[in-house]
């Protein structure tokens, strides 16, 4: 029987970075569901389709292949088969998957891939609904957050490190709005699972946040 380890919580609170570094400690499959939205979220503005066009989205949903291989140990997403690592992480492509991601069509499509991943292998998985929709009976479930000016501060740093300009009071608006988004959206909305554990990352750093995971992982397996 697979392992499975979920990892949800709101925009920024590090679950990429924590369930990548947890994963090849535990010598799991990284499953990256926010790249798979924002794999699709870039196809449909790629085919100039608006967020609110659920007919046009919906139509083109059956057009859409989004995978994840792996190559060296480096996770790659391929739309239809191109690999899309290097340009679905941008502002633009995370607010439409956010906008898009609410629309069961789109769910349908990539929960399917995201269980039979669960069930062939042992996975960590991260998202908004891991635990509370994808995975439900995920052996091991974390609530991972931190306060919107600590996850603000964070992209800041990450997007001036690369050279862009950019706002700090914007991102942090643009944070929150999404927290709102996420959290009252009709569709698996973000919430923390009953039985998940809260991990508060705001005054932490990547290695005190995996060491205390990895803890409650063997507490609990």
């Amino acid at each position: 029987m697979s392992i499975n380890i979920a990892i949800d919580g709101p925009a920024g609170a590090g679950k990429s970075t924590i369930a990548r570094r947890l994963a090849k400690q535990l010598g799991f499959i990284y499953v990256d569901t926010g790249a798979m939205y924002r794999a699709m979220a870039y196809h449909f503005l790629k085919s100039g389709i608006a967020a609110a066009d659920v007919d046009g989205i919906a139509a083109e949903c059956p057009r859409v292949d989004v995978t994840i291989v792996y190559e060296n140990g480096e996770q790659q997403v391929l739309l239809n088969g191109e690999n899309v690592n290097g340009v679905i992480r941008t502002e633009e492509v995370g607010n439409m998957a956010s906008a898009t991601s609410v629309y069961p069509v789109v769910r349908t499509k990539l929960v399917e891939l995201q269980r039979q991943l669960a069930a062939k292998s042992d996975v960590i998985m991260d998202g908004r609904d891991i635990g509370t929709c994808v995975l439900p009976d995920a052996q091991v479930k974390i609530y991972l957050t931190a306060s919107s000016a600590t996850r603000a501060k964070r992209r800041f740093d990450e997007l001036t490190a690369k050279g862009t300009d950019c706002d700090l009071a914007a991102i942090e608006r643009d944070i929150i709005d999404r927290d709102y988004r996420d959290m009252h959206r009709e569709t698996s909305p973000l919430r923390q699972a009953a039985d998940a554990v809260l991990v508060d990352s705001s005054e932490m750093g990547i290695d005190e946040v995996v060491d205390a995971i990895y803890q409650i992982y063997r507490e609990a397996i």
